[in-house]
């Protein structure tokens, strides 16, 4: 009678963990919406360029850290040049990209723009990675096309640079998905952390004397704000990928398009129409399908957007594991490979 019952005493505690691994999953996924609400609130005063460069500046003492308790034998430079070059541009050009979306659109029309991500991911695998994309997943891929027109709705509205930018920080999501996929095995973590956060700092300290604007201590709060919502966000979702399966976790960003409604009405005074969220809806459809598809161990070898969306890719800040807890960052990574 009790070897009856011993299957279930074990399946008990693993349905437990799972749920506690998803509600991490949300959690952390709310924090990041905090994170963006407060990048947002920072862009009705100052430019993009100054808010990233103090968001990296506040971001050093972390890195440095980092560097100062590693206890590899190895240098800086990286192991694969042109790719980390590829990837260190898609960062700082979604980062700022995205942070000028904020500034500019309502947070459900940004977030809704950037539910696209895992879509394109698909699509850049295919030359980068060399996956297999077969029709289902192509399907998934037009359909979710369809849902980013109607939320754009060309011909409608009119489209505004803050669309174009959403537009290009959403390419860069999923360029630094599919590169961090490509070389994240081979490439040193403090490698992959540093190179886009030095061309960040110079970048953004070359533009910085035409745009910037002198900032009270209470701005400057809010942007080292911004830096701690993001380390405590990305621990949150390293513990959320240690309990439970990547396929569970991943679908839960996409809970940010309810932050975003609440916050833009409560902050911001926005009010996103009917139509947004049903574009967003079918966006979130076809992105949820490609994660299932690729779930399934004989649909995908690479599988580009699940192991994408184990982490949330870099926005001009931290990067979004990096710098948390290092063994279990290795871990996540493990797990992933």
């Amino acid at each position: 009678m009790s070897d009856n019952s011993a299957p279930d005493d074990i399946a008990a505690p693993a349905r437990s963990t799972t749920l506690q691994g998803m509600l991490l999953g949300l959690l952390s996924f709310a924090v990041y919406a905090t994170h963006d609400a407060a990048i947002k609130k920072l862009g009705l005063s100052y430019s993009p360029f100054q808010i990233v460069f103090f968001v990296v500046l506040f971001s050093f003492p972390v890195v440095v850290l980092m560097l100062v308790t590693d206890s590899t034998q190895a240098n800086l430079r990286p192991r694969a040049p042109m790719w980390t070059s590829v990837r260190t541009l898609s960062v700082v050009v979604g980062g700022l990209c995205a942070f000028y979306a904020f500034s500019v659109l309502p947070m459900a029309e940004v977030y809704a723009i950037f539910f696209a991500a895992p879509l394109i991911i698909t699509v850049l695998s295919v030359p980068i990675l060399g996956e297999v994309v077969r029709a289902h997943r192509w399907a998934a891929v037009f359909v979710g096309l369809i849902g980013v027109l109607v939320v754009l709705r060309p011909g409608m509205i009119s489209l505004e640079l803050g669309h174009i930018a959403a537009l290009v920080a959403a390419f860069s999501i999923a360029l630094t998905a599919v590169v961090m996929r490509k070389i994240g095995a081979q490439e040193r973590r403090e490698v992959l952390l540093l190179h886009p956060m030095l061309a960040n700092f110079a970048i953004m300290l070359f533009f910085l004397p035409f745009v910037y604007v002198p900032m009270p201590l209470t701005d400057l709060a809010l942007v080292f704000g911004v830096a701690v919502f993001a380390v405590i966000a990305m621990t949150l979702m390293i513990r959320a990928y240690t309990l439970a399966e990547a396929a569970l976790v991943a679908p839960m960003q996409y809970s940010q398009i309810i932050w975003a409604a609440l916050f833009g009405w409560l902050f911001f005074d926005e009010s996103s129409d009917l139509i947004t969220f049903v574009g967003a809806g079918i966006i979130i459809a076809s992105g949820a399908y490609i994660v299932v598809r690729e779930a399934g161990g004989a649909k995908s070898a690479n599988k580009p957007v699940l192991r994408g969306l184990t982490r949330r890719p870099e926005m001009g800040g931290l990067p979004r594991l990096s710098v948390a807890n290092p063994e279990m960052s290795r871990m996540v990574e493990d797990e992933n490979q």
